[in-house]
């Protein structure tokens, strides 16, 4: 496991600026919505999709925010004089005094709906806390998350053997461009879990199967927890790495 923190450690040292990750990601992270205090908050449902409109710094923009069933995200923050998108609150170049401000206000705005709104879970995506769960009623493992005072890493959970304490199982929101390379910034989580080396090439052929993230290809995979493979087959990596790693 050395591998992986020295992999960590020097993320932080060389970490740039990057794309900026929209407010709406970092501030929903591992939040689980609930419908009744969404609808009693002002939320409405059209199509399956809760919408909510809301003026804020004192009625000149007003946030759109979609929540899709599955929990996912996006806001639009409008300005209401001109009724156009305000498209510097995404630019990572736009720091001037002005739209700090309306970045502070929406930051401000979506803090207030989580607090109304949600309650915390322990990964992002609903896959993640599903398998969570099924690993607890299985093995009786918690995760534990060994960078918890890291603010890029904290969410990083390990399920490791209660005997040696090596971890079988390890789940990370990362953005998607670690695994496609393609510059999508977008978050996910994703999970690794250790394979036997001989069914490797076989596996990563399988949509949702990746190389390790930041670990051996030859021993490791990385599942992505978007709903791509059902649990019951994620389950059986799982159960396999459980086995691999008893000694």
């Amino acid at each position: 496991m050395s591998l992986l923190f020295h992999f960590l450690e020097i993320g932080f040292r060389k970490r740039g600026a990057g794309p900026m990750i929209p407010i709406e990601e970092t501030v929903f992270s591992r939040k689980r919505w609930i419908e009744s205090k969404m609808l009693a908050y002002g939320f409405h449902k059209a199509n399956k999709t809760y919408i909510l409109e809301k003026p804020f710094l004192d009625g000149d923009f007003k946030t759109v925010l979609s929540v899709t069933p599955k929990g996912q995200v996006t806001g639009k923050v409008i300005d209401t004089i001109t009724q156009d998108e305000y498209y510097q609150l995404r630019q990572e170049t736009a720091t001037g005094p002005y739209v700090n401000r309306v970045r502070s206000a929406y930051r401000s705005l979506l803090t207030d709906i989580v607090d109304s709104c949600c309650s915390d879970v322990l990964f992002a995506s609903s896959q993640a806390n599903r398998l969570t769960q099924a690993i607890l009623d299985h093995f009786q493992v918690k995760p534990d998350f060994p960078w918890e005072h890291s603010s890029r890493y904290q969410s990083y959970g390990a399920f490791r053997h209660t005997s040696n304490r090596k971890w079988f199982a390890l789940i990370m929101n990362v953005k998607r461009e670690v695994l496609d390379k393609d510059g999508n910034t977008s978050l996910i989580d994703i999970l690794n879990v250790k394979i036997p080396p001989a069914q490797g090439d076989e596996l990563r052929q399988i949509p949702g199967i990746y190389p390790a993230y930041h670990m051996n290809h030859k021993t490791w995979i990385s599942v992505v927890l978007d709903e791509t493979l059902p649990d019951e087959k994620i389950l059986e990596l799982i159960d396999t790495s459980y086995q691999l790693t008893t000694t």
